[in-house]
């Protein structure tokens, strides 16, 4: 049985952890490894080499820094399909998925070696006779991200790459529930060569976090999770003087004018729905029909029937178990609470059984239909493969019930009228908008935005963001009279 082990400056080291928990596949319930429970020691081991380790990488030039990150993609690249393998069997998503992950992530290694532009500076000549004032951008020391089991390889590179291209050294920890897919990557991370202390990885939960939240020689932390504990993780991350980008829960809706292509429409609301098991924060959960909906309900209801639910590896499967077993039975009592609060299941996937992997965290798509719009379902993150169909006879009320939703990660809208979906991307409260698409998922260039109760915080990860979120500024004011200079 393999036990993982912690990277911590430079070098694989036990934990000093006093338990240490199974790592299992959710389609299987094989048991692939132990993770250490972690320690408060093994925190401090970590930043204290990445605070040694800061001393001398910040004095590398931001050319020289991307070189290992030039390198650091190749490898990526390089060794795509074993890491995806290993992201379906400890998450239980589907190769294809898993591959579209690192796709994404390698994005945005890609986009931080653009750090000797994306860092600049500005300048100004002469603000008063004789006298200039200009700008720099400097690392803040140690960052740490606190990463989630859905996406266990794309997460952390929201955040690494630009935190190590800006100077900065880094502390990664991994969810507990998937921390094989890390420990891969920092095998290849060990094969960069990087100075000792810049990257870094502790195992754990609880004991970790409250570790990274409160450990002083860290500056910074990032966040991806439910918005309960995205609040505990800024608030008391701010308490303890850092910055903090949370990014909290969702509960996405979809609006479908009369004028939406159907064929289109449905394929794409139901890959959004589906897709990874629904556990995604981008995840299309709420769909609102507006005017006649028979039709696309009906469309709708067949290819949700069709999707086939299976083991991530095997062929044809599109949709693979959720984590664990404790999410399933979540899961499924939410489904009965939106049956008691009134709605129709139009396609039921509780009760599955995969031929050979019976003892899966497995629910097929499922559809429930009329869920009140103000009862405790349509508020609530489900985070599984079920989609809640509603249906209103207008824009404007469509927009009004996505504004009066406390999250607001994403809202998308399918129709073929450029006025309404111009009304629909200037009133929607939520940081992503989607316009006929279904997953409003920002490339690396753009921030991963997001509103309201999904995000703590105020500079998202990726793009111009996170060159802000991991650098500090630094105002020179300077005058140099000639006096001074003919003395040299």
């Amino acid at each position: 049985m393999l036990t993982l082990q912690n990277y911590i400056n430079g070098k694989w080291v036990d934990s000093k952890a006093g338990e240490y928990w199974d790592v299992v596949n959710p389609a299987s319930q094989e048991v692939m490894a132990k993770v250490p429970g972690g320690a408060a020691a093994d925190v401090d081991a970590a930043a204290t080499a990445a605070a040694a380790g800061f001393k001398e990488w910040k004095r590398i030039t931001p050319g020289k820094r991307i070189q290992y990150l030039f390198h650091l993609k190749r490898l990526l690249e390089e060794n795509i399909n074993e890491l995806s393998k290993t992201i379906t069997l400890e998450s239980g998503k589907t190769f294809a998925e898993a591959k579209a992950e690192w796709i994404r992530a390698i994005e945005n290694v890609e986009n931080a070696c653009g750090i000797p532009a994306l860092m600049q500076g500005d300048f100004s000549e002469d603000i008063a006779t004789g006298i200039d004032e200009y700008m720099i951008r400097q690392p803040l020391g140690v960052c740490a991200c606190i990463s989630p089991f859905n996406f266990p390889g794309m997460i952390p590179f929201w955040f690494l790459p630009y935190a190590i291209a800006c100077g900065n050294t880094f502390i990664i920890k991994p969810s507990e529930k998937v921390p094989l897919t890390m420990t891969k990557v920092m095998e290849l991370i060990d094969r960069l060569d990087l100075p000792a202390g810049v990257v870094n990885m502790v195992h754990g939960g609880k004991v970790v976090v409250d570790g990274l939240l409160e450990h002083p020689v860290i500056k910074a932390i990032s966040f991806v999770g439910s918005s309960a504990i995205a609040r505990y993780v800024y608030g008391k991350g701010a308490a303890n003087g850092k910055r903090v980008q949370a990014q909290g829960g969702a509960k996405n809706p979809v609006i479908i004018l009369p004028d939406a292509d159907i064929d289109m429409t449905s394929q794409i609301v139901v890959d959004s729905v589906y897709g990874c098991a629904g556990q995604r924060c981008l995840a299309a959960s709420t769909i609102i029909t507006v005017g006649d909906h028979k039709d696309i309900t009906e469309s709708i209801v067949e290819l949700s029937r069709k999707r086939t639910t299976g083991f991530g590896l095997d062929e044809n499967v599109l949709m693979g178990p959720v984590i664990t077993a404790a999410s399933k039975t979540r899961i499924n009592s939410l489904i009965d609470k939106g049956v008691a609060e009134g709605g129709k299941v139009l396609v039921d996937g509780r009760n599955a059984k995969i031929p050979g992997y019976e003892q899966g965290n497995f629910i097929q798509p499922t559809i429930i239909e009329n869920v009140p719009l103000n009862g405790e379902l349509a508020g609530t993150e489900i985070f599984g493969p079920v989609m809640s169909l509603a249906h209103i006879n207008t824009i404007e009320d469509a927009i009004a019930y996505i504004n009066g939703n406390k999250y607001g990660n994403m809202a998308c809208i399918f129709t073929s009228s450029g006025l309404h979906a111009r009304k629909f991307r200037n009133e929607a409260d939520a940081g992503n908008i989607g316009i006929n698409i279904g997953v409003a998922a920002p490339v690396a260039q753009f921030p991963f935005s997001g509103w309201k109760e999904s995000f703590f915080g105020d500079l998202h990860g990726q793009g111009k963001h996170a060159i802000e979120f991991f650098t500090q500024t630094k105002v020179v004011i300077e005058r140099w009279l000639k006096e001074w200079t003919r003395k040299f």
